[in-house]
């Protein structure tokens, strides 16, 4: 494993898939073991491994601070603090509440139930291809108020924002920035077409609310509106994506546990969380210190750059029982996947009920799958963003 820097981030590339996929997870483990809180010289950041140190740098919005500098337009809501963090947010969860999501949830069953019948006719089928992917882009792109037929510039956009370089070298560092500032310039161009319509015919979607949205007598500016719909295209619909293709792999790896589920469907909900906690959809999370700060010894200085290992954190012995095991009833799961405090995430309770409504109909309508013995991992390469780029399954007596 390398690492490099790219802005104050501290990324980690991890060489193989397999050492991406499953290789992480011994290194966090040996990390909580010899140096749970590790400053990195490279790359000018802190490592910050253990469950309780994460939660308590997440919760503490007045000693660490999630702003950061942006290489194009606004930051987006993830990268504020309060209290302009604060003022958007309170427009935009209007979109997420629970009498929201209960008007969202038939029409989310409709895309689900279509989405699975069109599997029932293949011999394999492709998890993320064929479900996991599209069912919450159609679903956002509702919400929004724009076309399901650019979803293949969505899913495009997206890969490019969560990528990591192809290695650790300068050329391959500003390749990946060129790319990611191209990807967001267009989708800024998407999008101010997208809101000049809306503009001139107001619906009930999301951005039409925006677009009437006003905080202390201001409308936002278009470019705020351009940075939520870009955060709910890219980052909402990668850890649903995610969320379904990692919990799906933690059910097939050892069969039993698929078959278990099914003979159990009132734990899915259960076992969601478990995917999440057991292969988090988000690895990481950065901050920067406000202010000198002492972390169990560590002197971390006013302006020190820190990664948040989310998936070392869900996997720390001392907070989850047997937290190298899938278990598909684990009760309680404090998991640290959606964040915590007022960067909690907005989109949680739709990931939530997208996954469970998309393993209710693959339980229900295809009870035989399984992982093909050919089987190769193509993980996403990212080391913040984590799932399957492809994940085939057979269907059970048509091969």
């Amino acid at each position: 494993m390398t690492q490099e820097t790219t802005g104050f981030f501290s990324r980690h590339i991890f060489s193989t898939p397999e050492e991406n996929w499953n290789g992480r997870f011994e290194w966090y483990k040996e990390m909580r073991n010899t140096s749970p809180i590790m400053y990195d010289e490279k790359s000018k950041c802190w490592d910050i491994f253990l469950y309780e140190d994460v939660e308590s740098i997440i919760k503490n919005k007045e000693l660490f601070s999630s702003e950061r500098p942006v290489q194009q337009g606004e930051p987006s809501i993830l990268s504020l603090d309060p209290p302009r963090h604060t003022q958007l947010r309170s427009l935009v969860s209007k979109a997420f509440t629970p009498r929201e999501l209960k008007l969202w949830k038939p029409r989310i069953k409709q895309i689900t139930y279509n989405l699975v019948k069109n599997i029932k006719e293949k011999e394999e089928f492709d998890l993320i291809k064929d479900l996991a992917y599209p069912l919450p882009v159609m679903v956002i792109a509702d919400i929004l108020g724009v076309p399901e037929q650019d979803m293949a510039d969505f899913k495009r956009w997206s890969d490019i924002l969560v990528a990591s370089p192809e290695n650790s070298s300068v050329e391959a560092l500003e390749s990946l920035k060129k790319l990611r500032i191209e990807s967001i310039k267009q989708m800024d161009m998407y999008f101010e077409d997208i809101i000049k319509q809306k503009r001139a015919h107001t619906t009930t979607d999301l951005i039409s609310i925006l677009l009437d949205a006003e905080i202390e007598n201001e409308k936002l500016s278009d470019q705020e509106i351009k940075s939520f719909c870009r955060l709910l295209l890219a980052a909402g619909n990668e850890t649903t994506t995610n969320l379904i293709g990692n919990t799906m792999y933690g059910l097939l790896e050892e069969r039993n546990l698929y078959n278990q589920l099914q003979e159990n469907p009132e734990d899915i909900t259960l076992a969601i969380e478990e995917g999440l906690r057991y292969r988090s959809p988000v690895q990481a999370l950065n901050r920067i210190a406000k202010e000198d700060v002492d972390i169990k010894g560590h002197k971390i200085k006013a302006g020190d750059a820190l990664t948040l290992w989310v998936g070392s954190a869900n996997r720390d012995e001392n907070k989850f029982t047997n937290s190298d095991q899938f278990i598909i009833n684990r009760t309680p799961n404090q998991h640290l996947s959606f964040g915590k405090g007022i960067h909690f995430c907005l989109g949680a309770p739709l990931a939530r009920l997208e996954g469970q409504i998309a393993f209710e109909e693959l339980m229900k309508e295809l009870p035989g799958i399984h992982i093909p013995k050919d089987f190769k991992i193509t993980p996403i390469q990212s080391a913040f963003v984590f799932g399957l780029k492809q994940f085939p399954l057979k269907i059970k007596g048509r091969c």
